[in-house]
């Protein structure tokens, strides 16, 4: 059990060891895959399967957006009306930051479940 919640624990995921700390973990990793997930029993069922999907989601995302921004300036200013360009990339840099982010939290989210644990340091 976490004696502190590390630096970019999940916002309403309760502390590891808590009473229905699964269950808030269950959900969150969930709200960070495709939808589609939810109806797998499997990934309800197994916190841990579903952490290792999630990370490999959410840094696939990582790795898009991270792509689609290195690319925008080329492949997307003829298509776009003028002044849409720049906002375009703050968007990909929200997301970017976003998503790193939901990638902190599910790599601590597996440690948890891992049965690892956070001492902070001094």
């Amino acid at each position: 059990m976490f004696e502190h919640l590390p630096p970019g624990w999940p916002p309403g995921v309760r502390p590891p060891g808590t009473t229905g700390w699964q269950g808030d973990v269950a959900g969150w990793l969930l709200d960070q895959c495709p939808p589609d997930y939810r109806g797998h029993e499997v990934l309800r069922r197994h916190p841990v399967a579903l952490a290792w999907l999630a990370r490999l989601h959410v840094r696939a995302q990582v790795d898009a957006t991270r792509q689609a921004y290195r690319e925008a300036r080329v492949a997307m200013v003829a298509e776009l009306p003028a002044g849409t360009l720049e906002p375009l990339l703050a968007a990909l840099e929200a997301e970017g930051r976003r998503l790193r982010t939901a990638e902190r939290g599910v790599e601590l989210v597996r440690d948890a479940l891992a049965g690892r644990t956070y001492v902070p340091r001094m």
